[in-house]
């Protein structure tokens, strides 16, 4: 996510922080210091709002930690101002998987605040709900309170919430998943309506929580939409086939002429058929202004970069090219390369298969 920074990693998690965190810390800070005009209340409140993130760092972990179980591999953890965003590779295909992997985050939350009850017990409880504030307070009565609130509104059936994926997974064990995620995210919208007309008349903020539930089921049905469409098809039917490649011992030059002479922005780089390396657009761009157009291919080239095999699902290589930073992947045959696969290709595909009204028909056009 583009304006964030890697603080940390945990289990081989990178933790990362996004620049508008920084206001979300001067926002509590004027808020503590405006009552009583006090530096202690400004550095309380704000080492609260930092445990408050290290609870929702631990949420996400959850989440995190339980796909790993299931060989799904997180990206990262990032901290935004409205809480935190665990970016794993790939959902579980499995319902029960993505039940348990949705159900951790919550669940974290949970053992946290029985851990709380009971160290206030003995000091005389948490103190009730409607008592609580972000400003002043017992520390850990508001730690409480907050794994409580944050257990409860994940849960939440709608979409991007815990809870609306804990509910397309119910609904998927007992019938098809697609159907499932958009009964899911109709009920989400619905929660998303109820939410924002009740803001109008009450808390405002409840309008902002509707639009993110609103788009984020949205989202997740359209996401899910796409893979259905993309099912049982390999890579060789939608990929680019006419293509340029870049040498070695090309230079930048080069690279510019084929961009301006067409359509194609990343190039692979081969060496005796071989791919070595891919120059992207914003490499290539780079290397141009600092070194001249005469600068080799091989000194501005991607050594690390991804491919796709042509017979590999589409939907499978989406997912490496929606991860990697590059427009493109290099798609090979038995070593070989055969085609370059981009986004764009995928959405002029995607285009086709609706006009011809299948998946049997895009196949007839395509081989015709």
């Amino acid at each position: 996510m583009k304006w964030s920074w890697r603080i940390g990693s945990i289990a081989g998690i990178d933790i990362l922080v996004h620049g508008t965190f920084v206001l979300l810390l001067l926002w509590v800070g004027v808020s503590h210091y405006l009552p009583r005009h006090s530096l202690g209340d400004v550095g309380s409140g704000i080492v609260f709002i930092l445990a408050l993130f290290a609870i929702v760092v631990l949420h996400e972990l959850g989440h995190a930690l339980t796909a790993r179980r299931f060989g799904i591999r997180a990206r990262d953890i990032t901290l935004l101002p409205i809480g935190g965003v665990a970016r794993l590779e790939r959902m579980p295909e499995d319902p029960r998987q993505e039940l348990l992997v949705a159900i951790a985050g919550p669940a974290v939350n949970a053992v946290l605040a029985l851990a709380l009850f009971v160290i206030l017990t003995p000091l005389g409880g948490p103190g009730p709900f409607r008592a609580f504030s972000l400003v002043g307070g017992d520390f850990l009565g508001k730690l409480f309170w907050i794994n409580v609130s944050l257990a409860v509104f994940n849960l939440i059936p709608a979409f991007p919430m815990d809870g609306g994926r804990v509910l397309r997974a119910l609904l998927a064990m007992r019938g098809d998943y697609v159907r499932a995620t958009q009964t899911a995210a109709g009920i989400g919208q619905g929660i998303a309506l109820f939410l924002g007309f009740a803001g109008l008349f009450t808390n405002p903020f409840l309008v902002f929580i509707a639009l993110f539930v609103w788009m984020g089921a949205s989202a997740e049905a359209s996401t899910v939409q796409l893979r259905s469409a993309l099912a049982g098809i390999p890579v060789s039917r939608a990929m680019i086939s006419e293509f340029r490649t870049l040498r070695l011992s090309d230079t930048l030059n080069d690279g510019v002429r084929y961009i301006l002479a067409g359509f194609q922005q990343d190039f692979p780089v081969v060496d005796q058929e071989r791919v070595v390396g891919v120059l992207t657009r914003s490499g290539l761009l780079t290397v141009l202004a600092d070194r001249g157009p005469t600068t080799p291919v091989s000194e501005a080239m991607e050594r690390s970069f991804e491919t796709a095999e042509a017979n590999e699902m589409l939907a499978s290589a989406l997912n490496r090219l929606e991860a990697c930073k590059c427009h493109a992947l290099p798609v090979l045959s038995a070593g070989r390369l055969v085609g370059i696969l981009t986004m764009d290709n995928v959405g002029e595909f995607l285009l086709v298969h609706a006009a011809v009204g299948g998946r049997r028909s895009t196949s007839t056009l395509i081989n015709a």
